[in-house]
C-alpha cells in the first residue's frame, strides 16, 4: 500500500509489479512503520529504495537517538539509558575472558579463503552436536542439515525469499518482535498475516495473549477469503516480547495445524538458554520424538542472545529439507560469516564444561536478580505486568496512564520517556492490538537499572498527577472503566498457570496487587471528607 503511494508520487502508479494490495487490520500495515506525510522522495532511488530509506518507526527513531546520546556513568551521566534494545549486558566479563583465551586465536589458510557457503564443516558439526545436547534431541542431529548465516535476521530474510513468492504471506501472532517485518518484507516483499492476541483471560484463554489453534485457523481463513496466499507460520519460543514458553502439547498443536494446511513452520528459539528460573522448562521443537511434518519444519538459533554477544553476527538454521537448505545456502553468499569468527564460535560451542559450570550458572543468576529488581519496582509503582522467566524483557501494562487509550497517546508516552532519557519499546512496535503495553529490557547492570527505573517512575508519577487533575476538572467524565478489565485478574501472572487466587499468591504479589488497586482506583478522589460532610 505504501509502495503504491510512493509510486504515485513519481507518476508510476500504474506499474503493476510495484503495486501491493491494500492491507486489512490483520495484515502487516506498512504505515505503522513509516510516515508518508512530508516524505521527500529521492530522485536517486527507486520506489522500493525510497520505501526502504524511510521504513522505520519508533524502534528505529529511538535507536538512533540513543546512539547519538548514550548514557555513560562518567562521560555522559545525563545520556539516554537503553531499555529498548534486547541485549544482555550482564556477562561481558565472562565472555571477554573466554573469547580471548589462546584456543580462540587461530589463523590458518582455510579460514582466510572462501568457505562452503553453508559454513565451514567443522562449525556445522559443532552446531549439530550443540543443538543435539541443549535441545535434548532424541537422536543425533546431522551437520548436513545445518546452515550458518550472519544472524537470525538474515535467516528470516532468506527463508521468506525461498518459501514465498512476492506478495504472499506468513502467519505470525501479535505482539511479536518487529524486526521480523523488516527481514521478510524489504528483500522478499513477503507480507505478514497477524494473529491478533489480547490480554483478556477467559474460559478458553487461560493466560494473557494466549495463542490457540482456533485463532490460527481464523486468521488463515480470513486471509484466504481475501485472496492472500499464506505459505508459512512463524513461532517465537521463548516468545518476544511476552516471555511465554510454549508447552510441548501447544507446540504439537501448532505444528499439526500447519501440517493440515501444508504450511512451513519457522521456529525461532534464539532465547532457549535464557530461561533463568528452574521452575520454567523450555521445550525445543527438536526435542520431539516425531515432528508432524519434518520437511516443513525449520528451526533457528543464534549466539546473540544466549551468549550476550549481539555484536557477533551468527545465526544457524536446522532443516531436514535439503531443497530448502540448498536454496538458503545460495543466499549465504550475501550473508556469510568470516572464517576466524566461525572458528571462535566453534570453540565456544564445544566448551560444554565452561558453558554449564561457569557461564549458564552465572548468567541465569544475574538475569534472575535483574528481573527481580525491575519487577519489584513495578510492583511498588502498582504497574501490572506479565511475570515470565525467559528472555531479557518484561511486558508491562501502562494503559492506566493513557487518558483516551489510543496508539497516538501511547506514542506520546513513549516520547515522554525518551525526553526523560530512558528508551523503552512501545506496543505498536510489536503490532500489539491493545494500546498501552510496553516492553522493558532488564538485562543490564544495577546502576543503570536503578537510574532508568527512577526516570520511569518520574514520568509515570507526573502522568498520574496530570490525569487526576484532568479528572477533577471533568469529574463526571471518568474514563477509567474498562481500561484494566483484563489485567486486574492477571497483575502478576506466573509462567503458564492460570491466574492465582489470593490464597495461593505470595506476599509480594498480594502487596503489589493492593498497591495497584489503590493507585488505579478513583474512589478516594470521589469520596472526600468534604463530600461526606
Amino acid at each position: 500500500q505504501a509502495l503504491s503511494e510512493i509510486e504515485g508520487m513519481r507518476g508510476g502508479g500504474d506499474n503493476q509489479e510495484m503495486r501491493v494490495h491494500p492491507l486489512t487490520k490483520r495484515r502487516g500495515d506498512m504505515h505503522s512503520f513509516c510516515n508518508l506525510n512530508g516524505l521527500q522522495r529521492s530522485p536517486y532511488l527507486s520506489a522500493r529504495g525510497n520505501f526502504a530509506s524511510m521504513f522505520q518507526g519508533s524502534t528505529e527513531e529511538g535507536y538512533k537517538a540513543y546512539h547519538a546520546d548514550k548514557y555513560d556513568e562518567d562521560k555522559n551521566p545525563n545520556g539516554i539509558i537503553n531499555f529498548g534494545t534486547s541485549e544482555n549486558k550482564l556477562c561481558f566479563d565472562l565472555m571477554s575472558k573466554r573469547l580471548t583465551q589462546t584456543d580462540m586465536n587461530l589463523i590458518e589458510p582455510s579460514l582466510l579463503q572462501y568457505p562452503d557457503w553453508k559454513g565451514h564443516l567443522f562449525l556445522r558439526e559443532e552446531v549439530a552436536r550443540f543443538l543435539t545436547y541443549y535441545c535434548k534431541a532424541p537422536a543425533p542431529l546431522k551437520a548436513e542439515n545445518v546452515i550458518v548465516l550472519n544472524g537470525c535476521g538474515s535467516l528470516f530474510s532468506a527463508l521468506a525469499t525461498v518459501l514465498c513468492d512476492p506478495g504472499e504471506a506468513v502467519l505470525i501472532a501479535t505482539p511479536f518482535y518487529g524486526g521480523i517485518t523488516q527481514s521478510i518484507f524489504l528483500y522478499g516483499n513477503v507480507k505478514l498475516v497477524y494473529v491478533s492476541l489480547d490480554s483478556k483471560v477467559t474460559e478458553t484463554n487461560t493466560r494473557p495473549f494466549q495463542l490457540t489453534v482456533e485463532k490460527l485457523e481464523k486468521a488463515l481463513q480470513d486471509a484466504q477469503a481475501e485472496g492472500v496466499t499464506v505459505r508459512a507460520l512463524i513461532l517465537l519460543n521463548p516468545q518476544n516480547p511476552l516471555g511465554d514458553i510454549y508447552s510441548l502439547s501447544e507446540l504439537r498443536d501448532y505444528l499439526e495445524f500447519a501440517k493440515r494446511h501444508e504450511l512451513h513452520v519457522i521456529v525461532d528459539e534464539i532465547y532457549m538458554l535464557s530461561v533463568f528460573d528452574e521452575s520454567a522448562t523450555f521445550h525445543s521443537v527438536l526435542s520431539m520424538d516425531r515432528l508432524p511434518d519434518p520437511q516443513r519444519t525449520h528451526v533457528m538459533w543464534g549466539i546473540t542472545k544466549d551468549f550476550a554477544v549481539s555484536g557477533i553476527r551468527f545465526g544457524t538454521l536446522y532443516t531436514e529439507n535439503q531443497d530448502v537448505a540448498n536454496a538458503v545456502a545460495s543466499l549465504c553468499y550475501f550473508h556469510g560469516i568470516c572464517g576466524p569468527v566461525q572458528h571462535k564460535v566453534a570453540q565456544l560451542l564445544k566448551d560444554r564444561d565452561w558453558i554449564n559450570q561457569v557461564y549458564l550458572r552465572a548468567n541465569h543468576a544475574r538475569l534472575k536478580a535483574a528481573h527481580t529488581y525491575v519487577t519489584d519496582e513495578l510492583k511498588t509503582l502498582g504497574v501490572p505486568f506479565l511475570n515470565r522467566n525467559a528472555g531479557f524483557f518484561v511486558w508491562i501494562d501502562f494503559r492506566k496512564y493513557l487518558k483516551t487509550g489510543t496508539f497516538e497517546e501511547e506514542l506520546l508516552l513513549w516520547k515522554r520517556f525518551l525526553d526523560n532519557k530512558v528508551l523503552l519499546s512501545c506496543g505498536k512496535a510489536f503490532e500489539c492490538s491493545e494500546p498501552g503495553w510496553f516492553r522493558i529490557i532488564f538485562a543490564d547492570k544495577a546502576h543503570r537499572l536503578q537510574l532508568g527505573m527512577q526516570r520511569i517512575r518520574k514520568v509515570l508519577e507526573e502522568r498520574e498527577q496530570e490525569i487526576l487533575a484532568e479528572e477533577k476538572e471533568q469529574p463526571c467524565q471518568s474514563d477509567q472503566d474498562g481500561k484494566a478489565d483484563s489485567t486486574d485478574e492477571v497483575i502478576f501472572v506466573s509462567r503458564h498457570q492460570e491466574p492465582t487466587c489470593a490464597s495461593s499468591s505470595n506476599l509480594g504479589d498480594l502487596i503489589g496487587l493492593l498497591q495497584q488497586q489503590m493507585r488505579s482506583s478513583d474512589w478516594l478522589q470521589k469520596n472526600t471528607a468534604e463530600q461526606f460532610a
